[in-house]
């Protein structure tokens, strides 16, 4: 996400010469290689035009201090316009009414269903509440279905009307179903439309004015880029949405939607989407996103993933285990699976701020936890407690079991032993904020 515009803003920061002082001659380069960045990521010509006139005007004239270079005094302004341009602060959804109503907008095959089902479950773990899922969409015949094995992952409700062909109708029931069951908030997943289809917008107006949602949100695919941008005016002026949904930010994306949507529809964008799976959700934090563009990284995103991957009683249970040299095989595969529900080791070595872009070349094989995984499942239970006892025979056997070779069994259990000697270390040691780390934020 972002990597070739982070990797041509980088460039362009270097061009920046000069001391004491930012002025038009020493920043004239910067700043045009920092609009051809821009637009070569798919940012509107015009949002892209202002954005480099209002660093300008920043810029002139800043005095640079001893301490800081211009190149870094022109990174803290970019940093700064950037956050604006997308928006500046981070944008929640309505949620006061009960039941709340969400309503989905968007073309077909924008990722409206699979986000419907991670907003649910968003605000189902981490918000506490009752959401319904509707299946709304009368035209997709896999629709409906796709929606019910969501709601059946994540354990949601979905109300669907197979047989009923007015939008309108099962939407209203719904709200009805959810007002006598007790949910607390409504998501209406509706069909995908083109903006030039003017009965099928005719059509998601007149569901808006029948049930009059507390939220609608415009769900755009960013690999679109600019195109993503256009749809989304079309969808504003016929419904006046609230707010913008970007999925597929985990993708080969330019970041164009991102950066000119904000100050084009002037709607804020309120969630991304960064994967596959039902946990693959955020919040969209416009400084985060500004961090992560000029590659500074984005820790506060890393530390919140692991803290809801992390339980206190887990935590507390590997502190002592660790702390009496008890750290085994089985607590190995624990931290693997909770690692993988963080998210794609590339993503996560990007949220380190300075490590993003020292392995941006290296190909970081998921792999190699797919295959620690195999090991350790072809252990026996004693095995797994007692690594020690791993002879050449058992190796060899691990190996077979596994699909791996015994060098691949001897790296793992090094890493094993790595990684007891370190924790314990860090356990013994008089480290600061030791103990506010290994527990979770209340």
């Amino acid at each position: 996400m972002f990597e070739n515009l982070s990797n041509r803003l980088d460039i362009s920061f270097k061009l920046l010469k000069g001391e004491g002082r930012i002025t038009e001659i020493n920043v004239a380069e910067t700043l045009k290689d920092i609009r051809k960045a821009l637009l070569e990521a798919d940012v509107n010509y015009k949002v892209a035009k202002t954005f480099t006139d209002s660093v300008k005007e920043k810029a002139m004239g800043q005095n640079v201090l001893t301490a800081v270079t211009p190149s870094q005094l022109m990174v803290k302004i970019v940093h700064d316009e950037l956050t604006a341009l997308m928006g500046g602060e981070t944008v929640g959804i309505n949620l006061k009414n009960k039941p709340s109503v969400i309503l989905m907008s968007g073309l077909q095959g924008s990722g409206k269903t699979t986000f419907s089902g991670k907003l649910a479950k968003m605000l189902k773990s981490k918000k506490g509440k009752d959401p319904l899922l509707v299946a709304g969409d009368i035209y997709r015949p896999a629709a409906i279905e796709q929606l019910k094995i969501l709601g059946e992952q994540i354990g949601v409700p979905v109300y669907s009307e197979p047989e009923n062909k007015n939008p309108v109708q099962i939407a209203q029931n719904a709200i009805k179903q959810a007002k006598q069951t007790g949910a607390d908030v409504v998501i209406i997943d509706t069909a995908g439309r083109l903006a030039i289809d003017e009965q099928m917008m005719n059509e998601i107006a007149v569901v808006k004015a029948a049930v009059k949602p507390d939220e609608i949100l415009f769900v755009a695919d960013a690999m679109t880029g600019q195109d993503a941008v256009n749809t989304a005016l079309e969808f504003n002026s016929r419904l006046d949405f609230q707010g913008v949904v970007l999925t597929k930010l985990d993708g080969d994306t330019r970041g164009g939607a991102a950066l000119s949507i904000r100050s084009v529809v002037n709607k804020p964008i309120k969630f991304v989407g960064t994967g596959e799976k039902m946990d693959a959700i955020d919040l969209f934090h416009p400084d985060r996103m500004a961090n992560r563009i000029l590659g500074m990284g984005d820790i506060v995103s890393l530390v919140e993933r692991a803290q809801e991957q992390f339980d206190d009683d887990e935590t507390r249970r590997l502190h002592k285990r660790i702390a009496k040299n008890q750290f085994d095989l089985n607590d190995f595969l624990a931290q693997i699976h909770q690692m993988r529900r963080m998210g794609n080791l590339k993503e996560l070595t990007s949220l380190i701020p300075g490590l993003g872009k020292a392995v941006k070349d290296v190909d970081i094989d998921e792999k190699v936890l797919y295959n620690a995984e195999a090991i350790i499942y072809s252990m026996t239970p004693a095995e797994r407690i007692n690594p020690e006892i791993l002879n050449g025979s058992r190796r060899a056997r691990i190996a077979k079991g596994s699909g791996t070779a015994v060098s691949d069994v001897n790296q793992l259990l090094r890493q094993v032993e790595n990684t007891r000697k370190m924790m314990k270390m860090m356990t013994t040691a008089n480290i600061p904020g030791k103990n506010a780390f290994m527990k979770k934020k209340r």
